[in-house]
Formats: C-alpha cells, sequence, structure tokens
C-alpha cells in the first residue's frame, strides 16, 4: 500500500521538525483535542507554504495553554486545516483533509464507489438557474457501461426532478439515482441562446459500487492514409499499480511500428509522479539518466529535494521500459479536468521535445502533495487508533530541467478546441474533434476550424469533480 512521505530520510526530518517546534510546550497536552494537534504539527512539519503562514512558526506559541487555547477556538480539524492553507482561491486550492483514510488510499489505487459516470453540467441557454448535463466518459465495465450509456447522451433530470444549480449536488450525489435523458437541439443556426434541452422520456437507474478503474482506457494503433502509424493511449490516472500495464502498451505500440503518438490526458487529474517520469521515458527513450522533473520543499525539508530521472526500467531490477524514442507528441486536454501530473509531463516533455497540446487550457497545478498521518513519524504505521483523519497536504513544488513551472493559470493549448454536447463524438475514433485535430496535423492535411461552434455555459463548480481528483503525490516506490 501507498505511503506518500519520501521513505526514511523525509520520516526523520519530520520527526526532528516536530521535535524542535514543540520544545516549548508539551506534547501530550491536548488528549481531547489530538485530531487538532495532529492537523497543526502535521502541517508545520510538511507544509510546502509553512512560512507563508504565520501560525505555522515554530515559535507561534509561547506556552501550552496559548497553544490549546488556539486549538479550541476552532470547531473542527476541517476548520483549522482550511484556515492554514495558503490563499486558497489561488494558490493552495488543492491540500485536502479527510476524515476516512481508507478512502482516500483506495483512490489513490483506482478503487471507488462509482457507478463509472463522468459528465460535465451546463447552464440551459437562456437561463441562469436550469442545468443539465452531458456523459464526457463511460467507464469500461462499469455500472453505466453496463446499463448501456454512451458519451454525448444528455441528461436534464434526476429522479424526475430538473436539474437547478441548487440542487444538482443533492440529486448527484445520491448512491442510486435515475437520469431522465433528454435531447439537445440546436435549432439549426449558430446561436446558443435558441437551443432547447427537451426530455424524451428515457431514463436509467444507475447505482454506485466498489469499481477498480484501469486508467488505460483506450489503447490502440491508427493507420494513416500514407500508412503513418499513429498510437493512440487516453490514460486516465497515473497509478503506480498499473505501470507494467502501460509499459505492454508501449511495447504493443512498438511492435506495431508506432511513430507518432497521441496521448489523451483530457479526464487524467493526476496521480504518481514516479509513473509520470516512468511515462516519460516511455515516450522518449533517447534521455535515459536526465533529469525529467525536479520537486522542491519547503525550507526544513529542503534535504529532501529530488531530481526524477528519464529511465530504462521500471523500479531498481524492474522490467525494461518499452520506449518509442519519439521527438513529438500530442496531448489531448481539457481545463477542468487535466491537472498536476498530466501537466507535469507536458512541462517536463516540453523541455525535450516538441509537444502539441490540443483542447483546452489545463487546470494549472503545479505542485505535489504526499499523506500524512496522525502517528509519530506522520506515516501510515503506527497511526492514532482513535480517528481515520489523514492529510493531503502540498508539500513540494514540481518543475522541468529548466526550472519552468506549471502556470496557475494552466498549460495554453497549440490548437484550442472545446468540447462541447454537440461536439463530443467517440472517443478513439478519428472523426472525434480532438483526436481528429491531431490526426490531421499529423497527416498535413490541415485543421478544421472548431473554434468557430460555440456552446452554452458550463457549470463551474469543484464539487463536480472526484473526491481528490486533482492530485500529484509521491507513493513509496
Amino acid at each position: 500500500m501507498m505511503k506518500n512521505l519520501k521513505l526514511l530520510a523525509l520520516l526523520l526530518a519530520v520527526t526532528t521538525i516536530i521535535s524542535s517546534c514543540s520544545e516549548d510546550f508539551d506534547d501530550n497536552l491536548v488528549a481531547s483535542s489530538s485530531v487538532k494537534d495532529f492537523v497543526w504539527k502535521g502541517m508545520n512539519a510538511v507544509y510546502l507554504y509553512k512560512s507563508e503562514i504565520p501560525d505555522l512558526a515554530n515559535d507561534r506559541f509561547a506556552t501550552n495553554e496559548e497553544y490549546s487555547n488556539y486549538l479550541a477556538d476552532f470547531e473542527s480539524p476541517e476548520a483549522l486545516f482550511e484556515s492554514l492553507k495558503h490563499q486558497p482561491e489561488t494558490i493552495d486550492r488543492f491540500s485536502i483533509i479527510t476524515d476516512n483514510y481508507i478512502n482516500l488510499r483506495n483512490q489513490f489505487l483506482g478503487v471507488s464507489l462509482n457507478n463509472g459516470l463522468e459528465f460535465n453540467l451546463y447552464f440551459v441557454p437562456g437561463s441562469s438557474t436550469d442545468i443539465f448535463g452531458a456523459i464526457t466518459l463511460v467507464l469500461n465495465d462499469s455500472e453505466a457501461d453496463n446499463s448501456g450509456l454512451q458519451r454525448d447522451m444528455i441528461f436534464r433530470a434526476v429522479d424526475g426532478t430538473n436539474l437547478t444549480a441548487s440542487n444538482y449536488p443533492e440529486l448527484l450525489s445520491q448512491e442510486t439515482y435515475t437520469l431522465n435523458f433528454a435531447d439537445y437541439d440546436n435549432n439549426g443556426t449558430e446561436d446558443v441562446n435558441d437551443d432547447i434541452v427537451t426530455l424524451n422520456g428515457e431514463s436509467e437507474t444507475l447505482t454506485k459500487v466498489q469499481y477498480s478503474e484501469n486508467p488505460i482506457h483506450i489503447a490502440k494503433t491508427i493507420t494513416l492514409d500514407n500508412n503513418t502509424k499513429v498510437g493512440y493511449l487516453m490514460y486516465n490516472q497515473f497509478n503506480s499499480n498499473f505501470n507494467n500495464a502501460l509499459n505492454n502498451v508501449f511495447g504493443d505500440f512498438a511492435s506495431n511500428g508506432v511513430t507518432e503518438l497521441v496521448l489523451d490526458l483530457r479526464y487524467n487529474g493526476g496521480g504518481s509522479v514516479q509513473t509520470a517520469a516512468y511515462l516519460g521515458s516511455m515516450i522518449t527513450g533517447q534521455f535515459t539518466g536526465q533529469v525529467y522533473s525536479k520537486a522542491f520543499y519547503n525550507e526544513n525539508l529542503a534535504s529532501n529535494n529530488r531530481d526524477y530521472l528519464f529511465t530504462n526500467s521500471i523500479g531498481a531490477g524492474g522490467a525494461a521500459i518499452n520506449s518509442l524514442n519519439l521527438n513529438k507528441v500530442y496531448v489531448l486536454t481539457t481545463n477542468r479536468r487535466t491537472a498536476s501530473a498530466s501537466e507535469l509531463v507536458i512541462n517536463s516533455l516540453s523541455a525535450y521535445i516538441d509537444v502539441v497540446v490540443i483542447g483546452e487550457n489545463t487546470v494549472g497545478k503545479t505542485q505535489i502533495s504526499t499523506t500524512i498521518y496522525d502517528s509519530p513519524d506522520l506515516g501510515y504505521n503506527g497511526r492514532n487508533p482513535g480517528h481515520f483523519y489523514a492529510m493531503q497536504p502540498l508539500v513540494a513544488n514540481s518543475v522541468n530541467v529548466n526550472d519552468e513551472l506549471v502556470p496557475t493559470e494552466g498549460l495554453t493549448p497549440n490548437i484550442e478546441l472545446r468540447e462541447y454536447p454537440s461536439t463530443l463524438g467517440v472517443l478513439g475514433e478519428i472523426n472525434e474533434p480532438l483526436l481528429e485535430a491531431a490526426l490531421q496535423d499529423i497527416s498535413g492535411s490541415g485543421r478544421f476550424n472548431y473554434n468557430t461552434i460555440s456552446g452554452p455555459e458550463p457549470v463551474n463548480d469543484k464539487r463536480l469533480f472526484k473526491p481528490f481528483e486533482q492530485e500529484m503525490y509521491i507513493d513509496n516506490e
């Protein structure tokens, strides 16, 4: 299982920091507030932006009583945690706390309570309150897949109740619900304001069940008219449990004579930094031993700064990496779901090869997180049996070999194409708009101007994401 603190060196550093910042008061002072005590000490030990938060200073409290009163002022561990985040609206949009670390660990392994649907929500044209949904992804062998649901299906209501800006979080968070489907009609015009969403009488009931997702959603070789072999990979999570399966995909690409690659990361919110480095090594192969990316910790943990290298094997003594030795790669993105480790791949490879980004601006998450538990060394072993809290704070910044960060506003596409309910297409098919744009660029046949297409206004709400979706983390290698 995953332990996200950096092995012994980081654990020793954390233990040292906890000791040094606790010299003025008793570690065992606040038994009744043990979770809050864990929150403060954990953030004090590892938080990337510690120096920006006065309440995390090592000398913040002069006495035991002052520290105890400070913790008591917060209604909950969550409230304390949120108060310690640096500029949460713009900089630290990603540090999280959970009262159930079992769910957190499972999520990073690709296991969750899930019905297999991912969707975007939009405002019904002409309304600022009425909402409809468009299915963007149906996970393989999921409840939704087995029920025959498909990408681009439109739903207007749940359990017979029309979706609105006020009721959709409650309706769509249920374990079991019925989607009431609709038709989207653009009235034959380019004017979005006259588009109509109408219920069509069809429905489907779905139940969320324990589901293990294979992040390799689609892997296929496409042969163009000029006999160019193009590898297409839709990859939805950097999950280290599937490193060998990912490597096998690139072995198949190599056997098929692939000379071009389209990497579809439009619904990939991140995952393991090391897996991202393996993927970069599979795409290339000619840079083994050179710096792929760098991780920088806060000033107290600077000794844990690390370079991730291009490599020719998975782990020490692991399988040889199947490399394509490419000098160019196409990456497909969206602006609400392509994040963290996906952005790291684009940023890191761009320093070495030509990366053509097609889609939308990415999320803009350059930081790395790690899971810390209420234990003496903040690791999983020895954790407090009295609760299930854990934190996933930002602990390091990731840059490429040229020390370039991913901008907070995201990475800008070379070819801008937005997904709209009327233009979703079938994933992996050559006429799906984003893939088609890549294939046209590869073949030199020109580009269709998809920027002339417009669509309804999307609903931007972090509650639409899966829990812990936009995370880039260090796992136990």
